[in-house]
């Protein structure tokens, strides 16, 4: 089991930046395929591999989100940059356990395991 835990959320302008953190318990977390959702739904944000070799996005986020892990640190980031008003959701990070190093997982129902989820709010 793993339990995840969130921050680096807050209220920012349009066109600013945060840098969302997931800090993981448990000594397996290199194991786990992580990925962002945010509070629409839980709609699918980006997603790695445990190796953090392979990356996806969801195309709104292409080019400005940037996901990435420590596994020495048992963290996993997301940095947004070029933020919109759009972008406002709680966001949530996931996880679950793979046995390929390059596998990642878009859907909500493949992950097993949720953080409480940290507010991010851009003004316009």
């Amino acid at each position: 089991q793993v339990q995840l835990v969130e921050s680096g959320g807050g209220l920012v302008q349009a066109g600013g930046s945060l840098r969302l953190s997931c800090a993981a318990s448990g000594r397996t977390f290199s194991t786990y395929a992580m990925g962002w959702f945010r509070q629409k739904e839980r709609e699918f944000v980006a997603a790695i591999s445990w190796s953090g070799g392979s990356t996806y996005y969801t195309d709104s986020v292409k080019g400005r989100f940037t996901i990435s892990r420590d596994n020495t640190k048992n963290t996993l980031y997301l940095q947004m940059n070029s933020l919109k008003p759009e972008d406002t959701a709680v966001y949530y990070c996931a996880a679950r356990t793979t046995h390929g190093g390059s596998d990642y997982y878009t859907a909500e129902y493949e992950y097993a395991y949720w953080g409480q989820g940290t507010q991010v709010t851009v003004s316009s």
